[in-house]
């Protein structure tokens, strides 16, 4: 099975990082293909509105001259899809967002490609705005018809500085626990 997670933080190595990590190792551990694809901070584009890929219906997005295409395919071939954010005032990063807008459209317009896939979402925080910033997240997942998994408590970890997150031990925790949650969940329906 495939495992995609997707950063949607500007920090590669980052909080974020960290959890989505912690998250796949289940996955990783039972010999999955694993991967975490950083949103490009630097041609990030937001949905037109124009609806051209449901008349088009060729599972692409307009705006040819970014990252979107490229990761609906990806989305389109995964078992199971984490998207990680930092909180940004309350809610999730401009780049999730906009990769989230256009990818939902883009998925929706053509059959709906991940109905049926398994989507957990993680969150890093300083110290609030975790559970809307879970809420956006899993939002993607449930109108795109996808499984949601859940843990023993909310998937966000706290820290600020890089690397911090791995001082919360709860929410490390959580992230294991949830990564358990993803692998078994994707397996039960991959039957």
């Amino acid at each position: 099975m495939k495992f995609l997670a997707i950063n949607g933080s500007p920090h590669k190595d980052g909080n974020t990082a960290i959890l989505m990590e912690k998250v796949l190792q289940a996955a990783k551990d039972a010999g999955h293909d694993t991967e975490i694809f950083q949103l490009p901070f630097d041609s990030v584009r937001v949905c037109l509105g124009c609806r051209q890929c449901a008349k088009n219906k060729d599972e692409k997005c307009v705006i040819a001259k970014d990252y979107l295409n490229e990761m609906v395919q990806k989305l389109k071939n995964a078992d199971a899809i984490v998207l990680g954010s930092p909180v940004y005032v309350a809610d999730v990063s401009a780049q999730m967002k906009a990769f989230m807008d256009r990818a939902a459209l883009v998925c929706r317009a053509n059959g709906f490609l991940l109905k049926g896939k398994v989507g957990a979402a993680v969150v890093a925080a300083r110290r609030g705005g975790m559970l809307p910033s879970v809420d956006t997240l899993n939002h993607f997942f449930a109108i795109q018809q996808m499984n949601i998994a859940g843990s023993t408590y909310w998937n966000f970890g706290l820290g600020n500085a890089p690397g911090e997150v791995k001082n919360d031990a709860e929410g490390m925790a959580n992230m294991e626990n949830l990564g358990e949650n993803l692998l078994k969940l994707a397996a039960a329906l991959a039957q």
